[in-house]
């Protein structure tokens, strides 16, 4: 384990915390699990308007795992606030695609999500980045 890619980003993401708790009353809330490590993972999202495809006005998350897990929820709330489902959507695929593929990181604001280049090296931790993005993904499909 001491070869894991725990540098000062991924760190100070984990312990920011951004957007740490539940939010009251969300619009749509989605919970992952990964069996494997019992990293869990609660995502809320409150939508600027009804309309589905709309920016998200807030974002709360709770992780009950790993670093990598709460610096990528982290990740989620400071740069996902605001946007546009789509453009998360994209975010998650372009940061999957990241970790597995070697493809380089999304663009703008979500390049922060570099600090996980290094996971690469570790397939048995992508599921740590990724799972705050599966729940993400749930939560925009209506939980």
């Amino acid at each position: 384990m001491a070869d894991l890619p725990y540098h000062a980003a991924i760190l100070g993401a984990a312990h920011r915390a951004s957007g740490k708790g539940r939010l009251e009353a969300p619009d749509s809330t989605a919970t992952v699990d990964n069996p494997l490590c019992g990293d869990r993972v609660t995502i809320d999202i409150r939508w600027d308007t009804p309309v589905r495809d709309a920016n998200l006005r807030e974002i709360g998350q709770v992780v009950r795992g790993c670093v990598l897990c709460e610096a990528a929820a982290a990740l989620i709330v400071e740069v996902g606030t605001g946007a546009a489902a789509s453009d998360l959507r994209h975010a998650s695929d372009c940061i999957r695609r990241m970790l597995e593929e070697g493809a380089p990181p999304p663009p703008g604001d979500w390049k922060r999500a570099e600090m996980f280049v290094p996971v690469r090296a570790h397939p048995s931790r992508h599921d740590c980045v990724l799972l705050p993005f599966q729940a993400l993904l749930e939560a925009l499909d209506g939980g």
